[in-house]
């Protein structure tokens, strides 16, 4: 087995998480080794999936802080101007409107295509000195010691191996401090003792771009249907042709959902719009539809001696929010600073006290998050007649309290917390 020790950290996972604390600790003057399955191919050139990420303030602030946000090309970044939440059937009653009103501020948030962040990711990453991308790599074995964490793993070629040859041999790295970036499914986090709380909502979210008629004005749209949660999020005009876009997210059973991925694409508009109430017009499907299953994750502990956990590793959020990629982001700025801290009062990057200053503040922020966005999934996918009348009282309450829509706007836009904007209020 070779044996290399040439990084400060390893790190598991290199989707935008994972890369984005390459990048930030390069930044910082560490030097990072990046363990991924997938191909370079694929990392430099990753294929749509239909997921738009929504992003807060700050999180474009960090992604213009490490340089990719530059590397966005213009009709991949949409402005939301203005969010509207409406229950049962549109029109039925009115909207809770959200805007930016007050807060000097141009928007509630941006939205960016989950390729295009990967994308971007990769090619500042793969540019960037003392950061080394090891592709086509499967992790066999993690494990931290007293004085170091290392990781076992197969090269590509090792495992692509014929069965009957010589047993792969595995390669073997070893640094001061190990992050888990490899998904809410995480198998690294795993084989490092820690588990973690799964909710299973047993419901599947279908997601697609699709073409309209009318144009969005920068509006997304909530709609909590009593069997179905429809979210149109508005994006920017098709470069080519010039016709108006939007990301459609539908959640569902995983029943009625199989039956709408089987649709054919003009049903599936027809039953979009029948929801959406004809607000853009014609609706045309563009591209593919893309169906994920709804499973939220909340590791048990985000770090330990020599490790932590990052981006959905930690916390996998339901996307009712929208704020998963933005905590993932947050983690990247909190685990930066807990490093560069020990570093400067000359601490052991990867001691267990170092690391629980991240783990901790990580806690904090995401925790009423986490809750907060289950209690309203539980809530508006119930379809009893209390939760029904409760989730009405909760949106006109809202449209009657200026001090809590400012609490809503300010998570959205990622400037405060609800607690803190309810705190001053």
């Amino acid at each position: 087995m070779t044996s290399s020790s040439h990084s400060d950290v390893l790190i598991v996972g290199a989707g935008p998480a994972g890369l984005s604390l390459a990048i930030s600790l390069a930044q910082a003057g560490f030097t990072t080794t990046v363990i991924e399955q997938q191909s370079e191919a694929t990392l430099a050139h990753p294929a749509p999936d239909g997921r738009e990420i929504a992003l807060t303030h700050p999180s474009v602030a960090t992604l213009q802080r490490l340089g990719t946000w530059a590397g966005l090309a213009p009709h991949e970044v949409g402005t939301i101007r203005e969010a509207q939440v409406h229950d049962g059937p549109l029109g039925q009653r009115s909207a809770l409107q959200l805007g930016t009103q007050g807060t000097g501020l141009e928007a509630l948030g941006f939205i960016v295509p989950n390729h295009a962040l990967r994308r971007t990711a990769y090619a500042v990453a793969a540019r960037t000195p003392g950061i080394r991308i090891v592709t086509g790599a499967q992790v066999v074995r993690v494990a931290t010691q007293s004085t170091h964490a290392e990781l076992e793993y197969l090269p590509q070629a090792s495992a692509g191996a014929p069965s009957d040859g010589p047993a792969p041999s595995p390669q073997r790295l070893q640094a001061p401090l190990l992050v888990a970036a490899d998904s809410r499914f995480s198998a690294t986090r795993r084989q490092l003792g820690i588990g973690a709380r799964m909710t299973d909502f047993g419901r599947t979210v279908i997601v697609c771009r699709m073409r309209h008629a009318q144009p969005h004005g920068g509006v997304a749209h909530e709609c909590f249907g009593y069997e179905r949660t429809l979210a149109v999020l508005p994006l920017p005009n098709d470069p080519q042709e010039g016709h108006a876009l939007c990301s459609v997210v539908v959640t569902a059973g995983t029943a009625d959902a199989g039956a709408l991925m089987a649709q054919s694409p003009q049903a599936f508009a027809a039953t979009v719009q029948a929801q959406l109430g004809d607000r853009l017009g014609p609706l045309q499907l563009e591209g593919e539809r893309h169906a994920y299953p709804l499973v939220a994750v909340y590791a048990q502990r985000f770090a330990d001696h020599r490790c932590a956990l990052l981006g959905d590793a930690a916390v996998g959020m339901h996307p009712v929010t929208a704020h998963g990629y933005n905590l993932g982001l947050a983690g990247v700025e909190r685990l930066t600073a807990a490093v560069v801290a020990a570093r400067s009062q000359g601490h052991d990057i990867g001691n267990g006290e170092a690391l629980a200053t991240y783990a901790r503040a990580h806690h904090r922020h995401a925790w009423p998050m986490y809750e907060g966005t289950n209690a309203i999934v539980r809530l508006y996918t119930d379809t009893r007649a209390v939760p029904r009348l409760l989730r009405q009282l909760v949106l006109q309450g809202a449209r009657r309290l200026p001090p809590l829509q400012a609490a809503i706007v300010g998570q959205l836009t990622g400037k405060a917390p609800v607690w803190a904007q309810l705190a001053r209020s």
